[in-house]
């Protein structure tokens, strides 16, 4: 079991940043791979960015590709989401999410553990 817990989110204008904070606790955190997802009003949930469990291998979605990085620290339990240049249509509910999977993964099918999630409103 691993329990997560993200904060960070808030309310922003256009081109501005924010850091999603995402941390763990239960489980070693550096067992699992790592994985942001988000949802908007009506919309499904969208894979965002995955890491590694080394913190050695990305991946983004195109959509957010060159303006949104992830990263982690393991001694901290704690995996980030660096969040630039924003748009209106990045507003959405940010998720955090772990998987045991060896490889990246953009389903959400394959990871284990999710957090509650935190707001992002992004204001034209």
């Amino acid at each position: 079991q691993v329990q997560l817990v993200e904060s960070g989110g808030g309310l922003v204008q256009a081109g501005d940043s924010l850091r999603l904070s995402c941390a763990a606790s239960g489980r070693t955190f550096s067992s699992f791979a790592m994985g942001w997802f988000r949802q908007a009003p009506g919309k499904e949930r969208e894979f965002v960015a995955a890491i590694s469990r080394t913190g050695g291998i990305t991946y983004y979605a195109d959509s957010v590709k060159g303006r949104f990085t992830i990263s982690r620290d393991n001694a901290k339990n704690t995996v980030y989401l660096q969040m630039n240049s924003l748009k209106p249509e990045d507003t959405a509910v940010y998720y955090c999410a772990a998987s045991t999977s060896y490889a990246l993964r953009t389903g959400s099918d394959w990871y284990d553990y999710w957090g509650q999630g935190t707001q992002v409103t992004v204001s034209s």
